[in-house]
Protein backbone atom coordinates (compact mmCIF):
# COMPACT_ATOMS: atom_id res chain seq x y z
CA UNK A 1 0.00 0.00 0.00
CA UNK A 2 1.43 3.35 -0.74
CA UNK A 3 -0.16 6.60 0.00
CA UNK A 4 -0.74 9.35 -3.06
CA UNK A 5 -1.74 12.42 -3.99
CA UNK A 6 -4.27 10.90 -6.75
CA UNK A 7 -6.05 14.64 -7.33
CA UNK A 8 -5.69 18.61 -6.95
CA UNK A 9 -7.44 21.45 -7.34
CA UNK A 10 -6.60 25.51 -6.31
CA UNK A 11 -8.76 28.55 -6.31
CA UNK A 12 -6.24 31.60 -7.41
CA UNK A 13 -8.23 34.97 -6.79
CA UNK A 14 -9.23 37.28 -9.36
CA UNK A 15 -8.37 40.54 -7.66
CA UNK A 16 -4.53 41.07 -9.03
CA UNK A 17 -3.16 43.79 -6.40
CA UNK A 18 0.29 45.14 -7.58
CA UNK A 19 3.04 47.44 -5.34
CA UNK A 20 2.19 50.30 -6.91
CA UNK A 21 -1.50 50.13 -5.04
CA UNK A 22 0.39 50.60 -1.59
CA UNK A 23 1.34 53.94 -2.53
CA UNK A 24 -1.08 55.60 -0.84
CA UNK A 25 -0.66 53.85 2.98
CA UNK A 26 0.56 55.55 5.52
CA UNK A 27 3.13 53.23 6.74
CA UNK A 28 4.40 53.59 10.20
CA UNK A 29 6.83 51.59 12.46
CA UNK A 30 6.35 50.30 15.90
CA UNK A 31 4.75 53.44 18.00
CA UNK A 32 3.38 54.89 15.24
CA UNK A 33 6.51 56.88 13.83
CA UNK A 34 6.45 57.23 10.05
CA UNK A 35 9.05 55.69 8.19
CA UNK A 36 11.37 57.81 7.07
CA UNK A 37 11.53 56.69 3.59
CA UNK A 38 8.81 56.83 0.85
CA UNK A 39 6.58 54.66 -0.10
CA UNK A 40 8.22 53.84 -3.48
CA UNK A 41 10.81 53.00 -1.44
CA UNK A 42 9.59 50.86 0.65
CA UNK A 43 8.00 49.01 -2.15
CA UNK A 44 11.36 48.52 -4.44
CA UNK A 45 13.50 47.35 -0.96
CA UNK A 46 10.01 45.09 -0.32
CA UNK A 47 10.32 43.57 -3.94
CA UNK A 48 14.15 42.66 -3.74
CA UNK A 49 13.88 40.83 -0.07
CA UNK A 50 10.68 38.92 -0.87
CA UNK A 51 10.19 38.92 -4.96
CA UNK A 52 6.61 39.53 -4.45
CA UNK A 53 5.29 42.18 -7.51
CA UNK A 54 1.64 41.28 -7.15
CA UNK A 55 -0.50 39.68 -5.02
CA UNK A 56 -4.51 37.94 -5.01
CA UNK A 57 -7.25 38.85 -2.92
CA UNK A 58 -10.38 37.25 -3.33
CA UNK A 59 -14.10 39.39 -4.12
CA UNK A 60 -15.64 41.14 -0.85
CA UNK A 61 -18.52 38.46 -0.89
CA UNK A 62 -16.26 35.26 -0.88
CA UNK A 63 -14.85 33.96 2.58
CA UNK A 64 -12.24 31.49 3.13
CA UNK A 65 -14.38 28.44 3.33
CA UNK A 66 -16.36 29.29 -0.07
CA UNK A 67 -12.45 29.51 -1.93
CA UNK A 68 -11.64 26.36 -0.18
CA UNK A 69 -14.86 24.55 -1.35
CA UNK A 70 -13.80 25.81 -5.12
CA UNK A 71 -10.73 23.90 -4.50
CA UNK A 72 -11.98 20.92 -3.24
CA UNK A 73 -14.30 20.58 -5.94
CA UNK A 74 -11.22 20.80 -8.33
CA UNK A 75 -9.18 18.59 -6.26
CA UNK A 76 -12.46 15.42 -6.63
CA UNK A 77 -12.83 16.01 -10.00
CA UNK A 78 -9.17 15.90 -10.51
CA UNK A 79 -8.79 12.67 -9.10
CA UNK A 80 -12.31 11.59 -10.54
CA UNK A 81 -13.75 9.95 -7.11
CA UNK A 82 -17.15 10.39 -5.46
CA UNK A 83 -17.28 12.83 -2.77
CA UNK A 84 -18.91 10.12 -0.46
CA UNK A 85 -15.97 7.93 -0.44
CA UNK A 86 -14.33 10.22 1.68
CA UNK A 87 -13.29 9.53 5.15
CA UNK A 88 -11.56 12.58 6.63
CA UNK A 89 -11.86 16.31 5.65
CA UNK A 90 -8.90 18.37 7.39
CA UNK A 91 -8.96 21.54 6.48
CA UNK A 92 -5.91 24.11 7.49
CA UNK A 93 -6.01 27.59 8.36
CA UNK A 94 -4.94 29.92 10.69
CA UNK A 95 -8.25 32.87 10.83
CA UNK A 96 -11.28 31.11 9.82
CA UNK A 97 -13.76 32.84 8.19
CA UNK A 98 -13.22 36.84 8.37
CA UNK A 99 -16.02 38.57 6.58
CA UNK A 100 -15.04 41.71 4.95
CA UNK A 101 -14.56 44.85 7.30
CA UNK A 102 -15.64 42.62 10.17
CA UNK A 103 -13.26 42.66 13.23
CA UNK A 104 -14.44 38.91 14.11
CA UNK A 105 -13.19 35.16 13.44
CA UNK A 106 -16.23 32.90 12.21
CA UNK A 107 -14.85 28.76 12.65
CA UNK A 108 -18.47 27.94 13.77
CA UNK A 109 -18.98 25.54 12.33
CA UNK A 110 -15.34 24.64 11.54
CA UNK A 111 -14.72 25.54 8.32
CA UNK A 112 -14.05 21.80 7.40
CA UNK A 113 -17.79 21.21 8.45
CA UNK A 114 -18.88 24.36 5.86
CA UNK A 115 -17.41 22.39 2.94
CA UNK A 116 -18.21 19.05 3.32
CA UNK A 117 -21.98 20.62 3.36
CA UNK A 118 -21.21 23.19 0.75
CA UNK A 119 -19.65 19.64 -1.30
CA UNK A 120 -23.52 18.12 -0.36
CA UNK A 121 -21.67 14.52 1.09
CA UNK A 122 -24.27 13.04 3.05
CA UNK A 123 -22.32 10.67 4.67
CA UNK A 124 -21.84 11.27 8.50
CA UNK A 125 -18.73 8.65 8.66
CA UNK A 126 -17.04 11.42 6.56
CA UNK A 127 -15.46 13.24 9.51
CA UNK A 128 -14.66 17.25 8.87
CA UNK A 129 -12.22 18.83 10.69
CA UNK A 130 -9.96 21.95 10.80
CA UNK A 131 -6.33 22.08 11.93
CA UNK A 132 -4.33 25.23 13.24
CA UNK A 133 -0.67 24.59 12.53
CA UNK A 134 0.27 27.83 11.14
CA UNK A 135 1.29 28.28 7.52
CA UNK A 136 2.82 24.33 7.87
CA UNK A 137 -0.51 23.30 7.88
CA UNK A 138 -1.66 21.78 5.18
CA UNK A 139 2.14 19.91 4.91
CA UNK A 140 0.39 18.92 8.29
CA UNK A 141 -2.52 18.01 7.07
CA UNK A 142 -1.04 15.40 4.15
CA UNK A 143 1.11 14.02 7.66
CA UNK A 144 -2.35 13.36 9.27
CA UNK A 145 -4.30 11.76 6.92
CA UNK A 146 -0.79 9.38 6.25
CA UNK A 147 -1.32 8.45 9.46
CA UNK A 148 -5.20 7.37 9.00
CA UNK A 149 -4.80 5.64 6.00
CA UNK A 150 -1.34 3.45 7.99
CA UNK A 151 -3.69 2.74 10.67
CA UNK A 152 -6.68 1.33 9.12
CA UNK A 153 -8.69 4.46 9.69
CA UNK A 154 -9.69 6.00 6.84
CA UNK A 155 -8.79 4.95 2.84
CA UNK A 156 -9.45 8.31 1.57
CA UNK A 157 -9.04 11.57 3.04
CA UNK A 158 -9.51 15.88 1.77
CA UNK A 159 -6.89 18.01 2.66
CA UNK A 160 -7.14 21.46 1.91
CA UNK A 161 -5.04 24.83 3.41
CA UNK A 162 -6.86 27.87 2.44
CA UNK A 163 -6.72 31.63 3.63
CA UNK A 164 -7.85 35.05 3.24
CA UNK A 165 -5.06 37.12 4.81
CA UNK A 166 -6.27 40.18 3.49
CA UNK A 167 -9.13 40.66 6.46
CA UNK A 168 -6.50 40.14 8.88
CA UNK A 169 -3.31 42.91 8.05
CA UNK A 170 -2.89 45.94 9.31
CA UNK A 171 -2.59 48.70 6.64
CA UNK A 172 0.12 50.63 8.51
CA UNK A 173 2.29 47.57 8.87
CA UNK A 174 4.44 47.63 5.32
CA UNK A 175 4.80 43.72 6.04
CA UNK A 176 1.20 43.74 5.16
CA UNK A 177 2.21 43.32 1.87
CA UNK A 178 3.58 40.20 1.78
CA UNK A 179 0.19 38.44 2.79
CA UNK A 180 -2.49 37.37 -0.05
CA UNK A 181 -5.22 35.12 -0.33
CA UNK A 182 -5.85 31.68 -1.79
CA UNK A 183 -6.41 27.98 -1.16
CA UNK A 184 -5.48 24.46 -2.37
CA UNK A 185 -6.88 21.05 -2.30
CA UNK A 186 -5.59 17.66 -2.51
CA UNK A 187 -7.23 14.08 -2.74
CA UNK A 188 -4.87 11.92 -0.08
CA UNK A 189 -5.56 8.11 -0.31
CA UNK A 190 -3.80 4.41 -0.55
CA UNK A 191 -3.07 2.83 -3.59
CA UNK A 192 -1.01 0.00 -5.28
CA UNK A 193 0.50 2.32 -7.66
CA UNK A 194 4.47 2.54 -6.76
CA UNK A 195 5.62 5.82 -4.80
CA UNK A 196 3.43 8.36 -2.94
CA UNK A 197 4.66 9.65 0.34
CA UNK A 198 8.17 8.10 1.65
CA UNK A 199 9.07 9.89 4.72
CA UNK A 200 7.84 12.72 6.95
CA UNK A 201 9.11 15.36 9.98
CA UNK A 202 7.26 17.46 12.11
CA UNK A 203 8.54 19.79 15.01
CA UNK A 204 7.08 22.53 16.83
CA UNK A 205 9.87 25.07 18.82
CA UNK A 206 7.91 26.66 21.71
CA UNK A 207 10.03 27.42 24.33
CA UNK A 208 11.50 31.16 23.31
CA UNK A 209 10.02 31.01 19.45
CA UNK A 210 6.02 30.68 19.92
CA UNK A 211 5.35 34.48 19.41
CA UNK A 212 7.30 35.08 16.61
CA UNK A 213 4.03 35.27 14.98
CA UNK A 214 1.08 36.74 16.41
CA UNK A 215 -1.80 38.86 16.95
CA UNK A 216 -1.26 42.52 17.60
CA UNK A 217 -2.27 46.31 17.55
CA UNK A 218 -2.09 48.64 14.44
CA UNK A 219 1.20 50.65 14.03
CA UNK A 220 -1.44 53.49 14.23
CA UNK A 221 -1.97 54.35 17.51
CA UNK A 222 -5.09 55.79 17.15
CA UNK A 223 -6.79 52.72 16.14
CA UNK A 224 -9.03 51.06 18.45
CA UNK A 225 -6.75 48.85 20.78
CA UNK A 226 -8.91 45.85 20.97
CA UNK A 227 -8.71 44.94 17.03
CA UNK A 228 -6.17 43.04 16.44
CA UNK A 229 -4.10 42.36 13.04
CA UNK A 230 -1.26 39.84 12.43
CA UNK A 231 2.53 40.63 13.28
CA UNK A 232 5.42 39.54 12.82
CA UNK A 233 9.36 39.24 14.41
CA UNK A 234 10.65 38.95 10.57
CA UNK A 235 14.15 38.94 11.47
CA UNK A 236 13.75 36.70 14.24
CA UNK A 237 11.53 34.11 11.85
CA UNK A 238 14.04 34.59 9.19
CA UNK A 239 17.06 33.06 11.67
CA UNK A 240 14.99 30.73 12.78
CA UNK A 241 14.11 28.68 9.73
CA UNK A 242 17.39 29.06 8.03
CA UNK A 243 18.74 27.51 11.45
CA UNK A 244 15.60 24.08 11.43
CA UNK A 245 14.14 24.11 8.65
CA UNK A 246 17.31 22.63 6.15
CA UNK A 247 18.04 20.23 9.32
CA UNK A 248 14.53 18.74 9.31
CA UNK A 249 14.82 18.28 5.62
CA UNK A 250 17.68 16.78 6.03
CA UNK A 251 16.33 13.91 8.45
CA UNK A 252 13.27 13.58 6.35
CA UNK A 253 15.52 12.69 3.46
CA UNK A 254 17.92 10.92 4.91
CA UNK A 255 14.69 8.32 6.78
CA UNK A 256 13.46 7.87 3.38
CA UNK A 257 16.62 6.43 1.70
CA UNK A 258 16.63 8.56 -1.09
CA UNK A 259 19.90 10.53 -2.18
CA UNK A 260 19.95 13.82 -2.67
CA UNK A 261 21.08 13.99 -5.87
CA UNK A 262 17.93 12.20 -6.88
CA UNK A 263 15.80 15.16 -5.59
CA UNK A 264 14.07 16.77 -8.35
CA UNK A 265 11.90 19.64 -7.24
CA UNK A 266 11.45 21.13 -3.34
CA UNK A 267 7.92 22.90 -2.94
CA UNK A 268 8.85 24.95 -0.17
CA UNK A 269 6.30 27.47 1.86
CA UNK A 270 6.35 30.80 0.07
CA UNK A 271 6.58 33.24 2.52
CA UNK A 272 9.85 35.22 1.51
CA UNK A 273 12.28 34.42 -2.10
CA UNK A 274 15.17 35.14 -0.02
CA UNK A 275 14.64 33.39 2.52
CA UNK A 276 13.96 30.52 0.80
CA UNK A 277 16.85 30.58 -1.56
CA UNK A 278 18.79 30.75 1.58
CA UNK A 279 17.32 27.92 3.16
CA UNK A 280 17.81 25.75 -0.63
CA UNK A 281 21.46 26.77 -0.28
CA UNK A 282 22.03 25.84 3.12
CA UNK A 283 20.14 22.13 2.75
CA UNK A 284 22.24 21.21 0.10
CA UNK A 285 25.27 22.35 1.60
CA UNK A 286 24.59 19.86 4.21
CA UNK A 287 25.12 17.44 1.36
CA UNK A 288 28.06 19.61 0.09
CA UNK A 289 25.88 20.47 -3.04
CA UNK A 290 24.80 22.97 -4.57
CA UNK A 291 21.64 23.59 -5.88
CA UNK A 292 20.69 22.62 -9.20
CA UNK A 293 18.98 25.23 -11.61
CA UNK A 294 15.23 24.74 -11.09
CA UNK A 295 15.08 22.87 -8.45
CA UNK A 296 12.75 25.14 -6.51
CA UNK A 297 9.62 26.27 -8.26
CA UNK A 298 8.34 29.41 -6.92
CA UNK A 299 4.88 30.76 -7.56
CA UNK A 300 5.41 33.91 -4.45
CA UNK A 301 6.24 36.66 -7.05
CA UNK A 302 2.95 36.92 -8.57
CA UNK A 303 0.24 35.13 -5.67
CA UNK A 304 2.02 36.46 -2.63
CA UNK A 305 2.19 34.43 0.59
CA UNK A 306 -1.03 32.45 0.91
CA UNK A 307 -0.20 30.65 4.04
CA UNK A 308 -1.48 26.99 4.39
CA UNK A 309 -2.27 27.70 0.62
CA UNK A 310 1.26 28.65 -0.71
CA UNK A 311 2.28 24.59 -1.15
CA UNK A 312 -0.81 22.82 -2.29
CA UNK A 313 -1.40 25.71 -4.71
CA UNK A 314 2.24 25.59 -5.86
CA UNK A 315 1.49 21.47 -6.45
CA UNK A 316 -1.67 21.94 -8.41
CA UNK A 317 -0.39 24.58 -10.64
CA UNK A 318 3.21 22.68 -11.27
CA UNK A 319 1.57 19.41 -11.57
CA UNK A 320 -0.60 20.75 -14.36
CA UNK A 321 1.94 22.49 -16.30
CA UNK A 322 0.76 25.99 -15.11
CA UNK A 323 3.82 27.14 -14.19
CA UNK A 324 6.55 28.50 -16.37
CA UNK A 325 9.91 26.15 -17.31
CA UNK A 326 8.47 24.02 -14.35
CA UNK A 327 7.35 20.54 -14.86
CA UNK A 328 7.18 17.40 -12.90
CA UNK A 329 7.26 14.23 -14.34
CA UNK A 330 6.61 10.02 -13.57
CA UNK A 331 9.24 8.77 -11.12
CA UNK A 332 10.46 12.09 -9.72
CA UNK A 333 11.09 12.73 -6.15
CA UNK A 334 9.87 16.01 -4.52
CA UNK A 335 10.86 17.17 -0.90
CA UNK A 336 7.51 19.49 0.28
CA UNK A 337 8.72 21.55 3.56
CA UNK A 338 7.39 24.65 5.45
CA UNK A 339 7.59 26.72 8.34
CA UNK A 340 5.31 29.42 10.20
CA UNK A 341 3.52 30.56 13.75
CA UNK A 342 3.82 28.53 16.57
CA UNK A 343 6.97 27.93 15.52
CA UNK A 344 6.27 24.91 13.55
CA UNK A 345 8.25 22.90 10.46
CA UNK A 346 7.31 19.74 8.82
CA UNK A 347 8.64 17.90 5.74
CA UNK A 348 7.93 15.15 3.58
CA UNK A 349 8.96 13.52 0.72
CA UNK A 350 7.14 12.52 -2.18
CA UNK A 351 8.12 10.07 -5.32
CA UNK A 352 5.65 10.88 -7.98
Amino acid sequence: MNIRITGSGSYIPNRIVTNLEFAQHSFLGEGGKPLPYSNEEVAEKFKQITGIEERRYVDDDMLTSDIAYFASQRAIEDAGIDPETIDYIIFAHNFGNVKEGAIQTDILPSLASRVKHSLRIKNPKCVAYDILFGCPGWVEGVIQAKAFIKAGMAKRCLVIGAETLSRVVDPHDRDSMIYSDGAGASIIEATDEEGGILAHETASFTYDEAYFLFFGNSYNVTHDPDVRYIKMYGRKIYEFALNHVPLAMKECLDNSGVAIDDVKKVLIHQANEKMDEAIIDRFFKLYDKTPPEGVMPMSIHKLGNSSVATVPTLYDLLIKGQLENQELNKGDIVIFASVGAGMNINAFVYKI
